[in-house]
């Protein structure tokens, strides 16, 4: 609407009835408006800020009637809603009215009305408004809670019903021509940008016992507590804690409790749950919290009353996930475990007394909710002496049985089953804590024979629908999985006298026998879940035969089988996620547990190729993989059969065994940062061996106990190992090594040597730092431990040297003799070349044959004897009637036996030869055979 002048003859009637000549002014005003001006756009002007000073003064006879009036005009002229531009000059009269209530009742009802209008929607006559008097909005609106300090109840409602109405906005009653409301979430972020929310719970405090005032300030901050920033302001204000404290007082509607528990959960979930946790955390609110749950346990009755229930208990959980909170001081873990074990263990404390839950899934969720919370309380060593009063581990023993047909049950079958699962996974965290009562309740025996039940084929049909059950539906490994989790569990505490029973229970073969039946009957669909299990049985195994030869021997051939199974695997599922991986490195400890020290099953082990296994796996240069396979390496070249498989092994390219081995020192030492040259030769020869990370970190003295650089070095990457496996095969007459294997071989054989040389020079250092002066022997063996190290290093680099000298000469000689082959091979071509090319010319051109005819006959004659011998026999070489253009070489004619002299092909050939003529020269065609007649002795033939 566009804004019009007043005429300079108008006159506006003036506060307390006078009349006063005006001009324009150039002041927000409001304009009472009739339904004619209304369609005309005309406002009647109300001065705001001559408002604002009459509020201010304070001389005046009838000053209070004028001041109401005054308000009263500006009230009616704003029934559809307040502009953003008169937004300030508003809330400031509604201050003003407010400071004089407590000296003037009457500004009571003005200042109501005031708040009234606030629930009205805001409008905007541009749209650069809402940024123009975005600040002005804010400050208005935080005065709101500012205003909650006025002791009266009817105002404190309507400011709590003012802020609720951001939350629910309606559109403006009548259209103004010109003004448009603003965006519905303008409000609400103003409040935001005001610190709305933190002056509401500064205002709890004044509301000790008036609780209608207290629900609607409760009923404000549930809706500010849907945003994130309103939550950050009401942390720094610890509403958490002002609220939980609160949670018992007396409150017939139900609502306080409601209310609260909504807003602990936004805060929770919006601001910082750290703090939040920690401000819950104290005796006040602890015990509050365990006031309303044991009240709303023993009687809740509706879905309701149940359902905050398990909200309470949520936020009790979180709670107590905080080392530091008093849940057992407070007696709250005490209620809790007998909450959660009441249906189980017979009780007969009155506060379970004839208690019983439904099988209602608000009671299912509570259920399983204290199954969970038992695992958080168990962390707090105040609370193992509880669970133990409480029979925890008997009561979720119930669980760990196979399903008992014909028998009533308060659950569900699908309720039934996941709370089994979750009861055996709280086991897992449970019962190595409570050892003494896990062995009570024969728990060994009880999970290897629900294990048994697992394997067998019982019909048995698994819902698989919850978290536990998740890839168990039809089948039995989720409560396979979960058993196994929970063995391990107890095989990981290390107690004697549980390894002891499950040996004697035969666990061993027991878990070999679910190994092997998995390996002939695979699920491929749950393929993730069975390595899981795959991965479970090898790890509990590797701590069960760990430091035991009599169990590894048990373990025996069926286990090395099993383990030999698992090597061959295809590398490419390595790196599919399924879980190879970890089942690989199962598989790797129970070679190093279940094998290493039993000779049997490691001369098992080498017969199935176990060795040439192992270096496959090396050869992928997985360094994730590498450490671990090279100590089991170590271990096993003890075994005095083990070098022979070790060179006898070829990888690609017919690599060897000790080529890799070098290949990766190579690898290993590019990655710390050794310093090399680009031949390999040691640099430094007084700093061999070192890594990057030891030139950067400056040598400090330390104490005695506590290993240096140089030590720790040994341990963090795998050099030491390759040398000690290098070591126990004798560095020497290594196969398959090239030039530069040696090379860094020289490297290898002398790194404990160069290693004994930094721990010394390390010693040194911290000497002089310590600023200690040895005594001349000391000092003079230090001296003279230092440069032997760096005198060895000379030598090793010496010995490179030499040996790269020593290749490159064979590299030269080697070039040579394949230039040689090459330029035999060029003049043998040339030569054939010339040869037909000469051939060519005698066949072609007559004058060269004849040419060549004469030196042939020449080198024939110069070839005789000028005088021939007597007796000599005289051939002639040359062919009478030749007609050809080369020289004519030997020719033979050559016909085949008939069959007939030889006697078919089946024929004795001595006897075929008897019966040929003797005749010289080739074989002649004749007429008639004749059979030689047997010589008569003493006639030579």
């Amino acid at each position: 609407m566009a804004t019009l002048e007043a005429p300079a003859t108008a006159e506006p009637q003036g506060y307390g009835g006078s009349k006063r000549t005006s001009s324009f002014r150039q002041t927000p005003v409001a304009r009472l408006v009739t339904a004619d001006e209304e369609a005309q756009g005309v406002f009647k002007p109300v001065d705001l800020k001559r408002v604002i000073r009459l509020l201010k003064e304070t001389d005046t006879d009838d000053l209070e009637e004028k001041q109401l009036k005054a308000v009263k005009k500006v009230t009616q002229s704003y029934q559809n809603g307040l502009p953003l531009r008169d937004l300030a000059q508003i809330f400031k009269i509604l201050s003003l009215c407010a400071e004089k209530i407590e000296h003037h009742p009457r500004f009571i009802e003005s200042t109501h009305d005031i708040l009234q209008l606030c629930g009205l929607p805001f409008l905007k006559k541009k749209t650069s408004d809402e940024i123009t008097f975005a600040e002005d909005t804010a400050n208005s609106i935080a005065l709101l809670g500012d205003l909650m300090k006025i002791p009266n109840s009817e105002l404190r409602i309507q400011i709590c019903r003012c802020i609720v109405d951001f939350y629910h906005s309606e559109p403006p009653k009548k259209h103004i021509p010109g003004y448009q409301p603003a965006s519905s979430s303008y409000k609400i972020k103003m409040a935001e940008v005001g610190g709305l929310a933190k002056m509401m719970v500064w205002s709890m405090t004044l509301l000790e016992n008036q609780l209608a005032e207290k629900l609607w300030v409760l009923k404000v901050l549930q809706h500010l507590s849907t945003s994130e920033v309103n939550c950050t302001s009401m942390m720094e204000a610890r509403a958490a804690r002002e609220i939980c404290a609160h949670l018992n007082d007396p409150d017939p509607s139900g609502q306080l409790l409601f209310r609260s528990s909504e807003i602990l959960w936004n805060l929770l979930e919006k601001s910082s749950k750290e703090e939040i946790i920690q401000q819950l955390s104290n005796l006040e609110c602890l015990l509050a919290l365990k006031e309303v749950f044991k009240n709303l346990f023993m009687r809740s009755f509706s879905h309701y009353d149940r359902q905050l229930r398990n909200d309470i208990l949520v936020i009790t959980t979180i709670i107590a996930q905080n080392p530091g909170a008093p849940m057992t001081e407070t007696g709250f873990t005490k209620d809790l475990i007998l909450f959660a074990t009441f249906n189980e263990v017979k009780s007969q404390n009155p506060l379970v007394k004839g208690l019983k839950l439904s099988n209602s899934y608000e009671d299912f969720e509570l259920k399983k909710l204290l199954f969970n919370i038992i695992v958080i309380l168990c962390k707090d060593s105040p609370a193992v002496q509880l669970l133990i009063d409480g029979k925890v581990v008997l009561a979720l023993f119930t669980y760990v049985k196979k399903p008992e047909k014909h028998k009533v049950i308060e659950w569900s079958l699908a309720q039934h089953e996941e709370l089994q699962l979750h009861a055996i996974a709280t086991l897992s965290s449970v019962a190595p804590l409570l050892l003494d009562d896990y062995m009570l309740c024969q728990g060994n025996a009880r999970v290897l024979a629900f294990l048994q039940w697992c394997e067998s084929e019982d019909s048995f049909f698994s819902h698989g629908n919850s978290f536990h059950g998740s890839g168990g539906r039809g089948n039995k490994f989720a409560q396979m999985r979960y058993s196994l989790r929970l063995l391990r569990a107890m095989v990981n505490a290390e107690d004697e006298t549980v390894s002891t029973d499950l040996c004697a229970n035969g666990a061993i073969q027991q878990l070999i026998g679910m190994f092997t039946a998995m390996i002939r009957n695979p699920h491929e669909n749950e393929e993730a879940i069975v390595l899981e299990i795959q991965s479970d049985i090898l790890l509990i195994l590797s701590g069960l035969c760990e430091d035991h030869i009599q169990r590894k021997e048990m373990f025996g051939i069926e286990g090395v089988d099993i383990i030999l199974h698992v090597m061959k695997t295809d590398p490419k599922k390595l790196q599919s996620g399924l879980g190879y991986n970890v089942l690989l490195f199962s598989t790797l400890d129970s070679i190093w547990c279940c094998i290493l020290g039993c000779y049997s099953s490691e001369d098992y082990f080498l017969e199935k190729e176990g060795i040439f296994l192992l270096l496959d796996m090396l050869a992928l240069s997985q360094k994730k993989f590498c450490n671990l396979i090279l100590g089991i390496m170590v271990e096993f070249c003890d075994n005095p059969k083990t070098a022979a498989h070790v060179n006898a092994w070829r990888g690609k390219k017919d690599q060897t065994a000790a080529s890799l081995l070098i290949k990766l020192w190579r690898r290993e030492e590019k990655e710390l940062g050794v310093k090399r040259d680009k031949n390999g030769k040691i640099i430094d020869t007084r700093k061999p061996l070192f890594t990057n990370f030891q030139e950067e970190q400056k040598v400090m003295p330390l104490p005695a106990n506590c290993p240096s650089i140089a030590v720790m070095d040994v341990a963090e990457n795998i050099r030491a190992k390759i040398y000690a496996v290098l070591g126990k095969l004798d560095f020497e007459n290594l196969p398959g090594l090239s030039a530069e294997d040696f090379v860094t071989l020289c490297i290898i054989h002398r790194y404990l040597d160069f290693k004994i040389g930094e721990i010394w020079n390390e010693i040194y250092e911290e000497i002089k730092l310590e600023k200690l002066r040895p005594v001349t022997t000391d000092k003079k063996s230090l001296e003279a431990i230092t440069t032997g190290s760096e005198n060895i290093g000379k030598m090793v680099v010496s010995l490179q040297s030499e040996m790269i000298e020593s290749q490159a000469r064979q590299d030269v000689q080697n070039e040579q003799k394949a230039y040689a082959k090459i330029q035999a091979t060029h003049k043998q071509r040339e030569l054939a070349n010339k040869s037909w090319e000469s051939f060519l010319a005698r066949t072609s051109n007559v004058k060269t044959l004849k040419k060549a005819k004469k030196l042939q006959e020449k080198a024939i004659e110069s070839s005789r004897h000028s005088v021939r011998p007597q007796n000599a026999i005289f051939h002639q070489t040359d062919i009478k009637g030749l007609n050809t253009t080369v020289p004519s070489g030997r020719v033979v004619a050559v016909e085949s036996t008939p069959v007939r002299l030889l006697g078919g092909p089946l024929a004795d050939m001595d006897i075929a030869l008897k019966k040929l003529p003797i005749r010289g020269g080739a074989l002649q065609r004749v007429k008639a055979t004749k059979t030689a007649e047997e010589p008569k002795k003493g006639i030579p033939t």
